[in-house]
């Protein structure tokens, strides 16, 4: 699916993610005018105040023609639990807000099947009996090789007939257990609904990548390999997309025309307000939000500015180490602090008991209000979901300037290069010393 402007200022797809060393999974990319957002899906409680979905139980009966309805792909040889990955037209209405394709089978009947393989998993339906229990999670990022269907529109076909083999990568219909001897009738109804609960599969928020002075790249980082279907987003933060993987090359490309154009716009939106039309200029912004402006002759003396400030900045960050600022949290007073080796830690002002902490890392994006308030969005490394926190400052020029510095201090350190330099020019600023003072005596 594709969908955009004239302008390519939107534009949204279906692509693969791969981040870190997992597996490739599927997500959705929204390309908005100034941010990129990568989603990927969940099942949330849709009755009354919608929440996430950790585990949850539903009972079924299996059918006299069709069986349960159900079938399931993977097992504990690909790593992965048994996974559901089509549901029947008969029993879809049925299981409407209760079973979704991509749910995670965890237990049947109070057995865990977690670690169990794919045959496993099917002898102990084939054993189950006429009603099952299952105990089922979305599994969110289920591995690509899979091939899940994204809906439950994709059906299985009903059968009446037991299978006598199985395979982790092939559809196995759980009509498994049905007993030929037994001819009872089992109507559509006697499905159990689960008490009060619905439930419901969105796109959700995985990754958010403002796109002013980001930028983006085709190629395995620290090599001249390009990768022909893949790329990578990075905000100016040091917030990145992880390896986004489209189906062709073409595609891949047309994604990066898009990206390209929106971070073009915003760049001469942005240049705009320069105050005249010099070449060598650059502004720091001061703690107030006042912006200096000074302008330089050459391109050589534009890039030693640059490299001074990286170097104040990093000196600076590395001997302060961490800085704490009040806010406020629902009425309440808070504190702040970003800290160079921990992170972030928001705690109560007056009994500085910690609510939350989190590394630097697990920062995947953040916005403002341009007066007080910071949205930041972090993620959680148990449920890898995103956690969005939102505090009020006095002073918000301030503390915005605080975590970008810190940021950049942060990615300076990994910077091979960044750190060479520096040991060149510490070395060299000692060898001037000395021979000072050899001159002096």
């Amino acid at each position: 699916m594709d969908f955009r402007t004239a302008c390519e200022e939107t534009k949204t797809g279906i692509c693969l993610l791969q981040d870190g060393a997992q597996e490739p999974f599927k997500v959705r990319l929204h390309l908005a005018k100034d941010l990129l957002m990568i989603q990927e899906q969940d099942v949330i409680c849709v009755s009354g105040e919608p929440f996430y979905s950790g585990e949850r139980t539903v009972t079924i009966r299996r059918q006299a023609v069709g069986g349960f309805g159900l079938s399931i792909k993977g097992g504990a040889e690909h790593n992965i639990p048994v996974v559901i990955s089509k549901i029947s037209k008969e029993q879809r209405a049925e299981l409407s807000g209760l079973l979704f394709i991509g749910d995670a089978i965890l237990q049947i009947n109070g057995i865990n099947v977690r670690k169990c393989r794919h045959e496993e998993v099917v002898q102990v339906l084939r054993n189950a009996g006429e009603e099952v229990t299952l105990t089922v999670s979305f599994l969110k990022r289920a591995p690509a090789f899979l091939k899940l269907p994204l809906n439950e529109d994709c059906a299985c076909a009903p059968s009446d007939q037991s299978s006598g083999t199985s395979s982790p990568l092939c559809d196995s219909g759980l009509h498994l257990n049905f007993h030929p001897n037994n001819t009872d009738t089992l109507s559509c109804s006697s499905w159990p609904a689960s008490p009060g609960l619905r439930w419901e599969k969105r796109w959700c928020d995985l990754r958010l990548i403002p796109l002013l002075h980001s930028r983006f790249s085709q190629y395995v980082p620290g090599t001249d390999l390009s990768r022909q279907n893949a790329f990578q987003v990075t905000a100016v933060d040091g917030v990145c997309s992880g390896i986004i993987q489209c189906l062709s090359a073409e595609d891949s490309l047309d994604w990066l025309q898009a990206i390209a154009t929106n971070i073009s716009n915003l760049t001469k939106h942005n240049d705009s307000d320069l105050l005249d039309r010099r070449k060598h200029c650059f502004t720091v912004q001061s703690e107030s939000g006042e912006d200096l402006y000074f302008s330089v002759e050459l391109d050589s003396d534009l890039a030693q500015w640059e490299r001074a400030f990286q170097t104040a900045t990093f000196l600076e960050v590395e001997r302060i180490q961490c800085k704490t600022y009040a806010c406020v949290l629902e009425s309440h007073l808070m504190g702040l602090t970003i800290d160079f080796s921990t992170g972030f830690i928001c705690f109560d002002a007056a009994t500085k008991a910690v609510l939350w902490r989190y590394k630097f890392s697990q920062l995947k994006g953040s916005s403002d209000d341009g007066k007080s308030k910071i949205k930041f969005l972090f993620q959680n490394p148990d449920t890898k979901q995103i956690e969005a926190k939102e505090l009020e400052f006095s002073n918000l020029f301030a503390v915005l300037h605080c975590i970008h510095s810190f940021f950049a201090a942060k990615v300076a350190c990994l910077d091979p290069l960044f750190l060479g330099s520096q040991a060149a020019a510490s070395a060299a600023s000692s060898s001037s010393m000395s021979s000072k003072a050899k001159s002096l005596t």
